[in-house]
């Protein structure tokens, strides 16, 4: 779990946050904002991680009081190209965080680290990725480890939603869309399997939260309350006026569950909520 370096919450001098343009970066730049945290928010047009040079031209942005949020990422990784590349980045961080450490760093890492078949995961569930995606997050986790010598905060949330979504992947994101274009639903199977839905503005709210107590350690970023795909789809076709047809398909794979147990996040963070499933895709659908 987190612990946390400062018991009573204080904003950093700066945060340097890697991958701003994304989902998540740019989820938790409007929570620095928001706050009032002094912030360079680095795109890769500022800041291209795979460019020849690029370890020597971060560590000459950085300062030694600065928090690094590295949240740069070629995701979903499905190729070896894109693990090969992904790599490259985390050493690109590593190298300037070797020539020029900062007082804290926080990486967003995925639940994809995990077995598919671990119920319920907690933060001491042992890491065995079977995707590309999780190999990925894994390696780029362990970089840091042994390069860091700050207080270093490792995020892993569970499936994201929100209007920003980039990838229109299966569950809230596309379903939402979906509904909201009068098309029909089709689920996999009869969409039996069950997941926890994380908002994105809670991951940015968390992130945050852990700079702010310069916190260290492993944290899973999930509600603790897992929904199956057909619920989600129920959920959002009830966000339109008019019905939407849910479909069921011809299952290709076994049925499989996730469930978390979020315990440490309480402990950690005993005032945070997350946003409950239902709230969240009727704000996500306002922002649309």
């Amino acid at each position: 779990m987190l612990t946390h370096g400062l018991a009573e919450p204080a904003g950093p001098k700066r945060v340097v946050l890697l991958g701003a343009g994304g989902f998540v970066g740019g989820a938790i730049a409007k929570r620095l904002a928001l706050l009032g945290i002094a912030t360079l928010a680095l795109t890769r047009k500022e800041m291209d991680l795979l460019v020849q040079g690029a370890g020597d031209r971060l560590a000459g942005l950085l300062r030694d009081d600065d928090s690094l949020v590295f949240v740069s990422a070629l995701a979903p990784t499905r190729t070896a190209a894109m693990l090969i590349d992904n790599l490259r980045m985390g050493e690109a961080v590593t190298q300037a965080l070797a020539k020029r450490p900062v007082a804290h760093v926080v990486y967003i890492s995925s639940d994809a680290v995990y077995p598919d078949d671990a119920n319920p995961v907690t933060e001491r569930t042992p890491c065995h990725p079977v995707s590309l995606h999780g190999v990925m997050h894994l390696a780029r986790e362990v970089m840091l480890r042994t390069a860091v010598r700050a207080p270093l905060a490792i995020l892993r949330p569970s499936l994201l939603y929100g209007a920003a979504d980039p990838h229109n992947g299966y569950g809230p994101n596309r379903f939402r869309r979906l509904a909201a274009k009068g098309e029909s639903i089709t689920l996999f199977g009869g969409g039996e399997e069950m997941r926890d839905h994380v908002l994105i503005d809670d991951v940015g709210a968390l992130a945050v939260e852990a700079l702010r107590h310069r916190s260290a350690g492993v944290l899973n970023v999930a509600t603790g309350q897992s929904h199956s795909f057909r619920r989600v789809a129920e959920m959002a076709a009830a966000l339109v006026p008019a019905k939407v047809q849910i479909n069921d398909s011809p299952r290709q794979n076994p049925i499989t569950h996730r469930h978390f147990d979020v315990t440490d996040c309480l402990k950690a963070f005993p005032t945070f909520r997350y946003t409950n499933l239902a709230d969240g895709l009727a704000r996500t659908a306002k922002e649309s």
